[in-house]
């Protein structure tokens, strides 16, 4: 399956993305490398694209096998190597709430290890994640 996106710089350090669907996203240089940090940066949508895409991977594993799962919370943090300048390395913490057991805990976190962006970056950037109940 392929989807289309296409992107237009609108100023110096300033990108708008559009998704197909229309959906419009706005990035921005960071303040550490000339930007203005008001927004995303590219590295950024990266690196939260890995909590978005575990947490979406686990509420589908959840629906699709009856796991009671209410709802997940994540927060990130990215951290920058500078030489060459890329993503060194994600710090990950998914929350869990629901009313499962421990062997569905299990199971969500093993599907969410299976997540599409995690794949993708593979061993070229390091990732901490934790996995907790709430």
């Amino acid at each position: 399956m392929s989807v289309f996106m296409k992107g237009r710089t609108t100023g110096q350090t300033t990108v708008e993305l559009v998704h197909e669907s229309g959906a419009v996203i706005k990035t921005t240089a960071p303040k550490d490398n000339g930007g203005d940090g008001s927004s995303f940066s590219p590295t950024d949508l990266c690196a939260s694209s890995l909590g978005a895409c575990g947490a979406t991977i686990m509420s589908m594993f959840a629906r699709d096998k009856g796991i009671l799962l209410e709802g997940i919370d994540f927060e990130l943090t990215k951290e920058m190597s500078a030489a060459p300048r890329r993503i060194e390395r994600i710090r990950v913490t998914f929350k869990l709430k629901g009313a499962f057991s421990e062997i569905d805990f299990r199971k969500l976190v093993a599907a969410g290890k299976t997540c599409p962006v995690r794949l993708t970056l593979g061993d070229r950037v390091e990732i901490i994640e934790e996995y907790l109940r709430f």
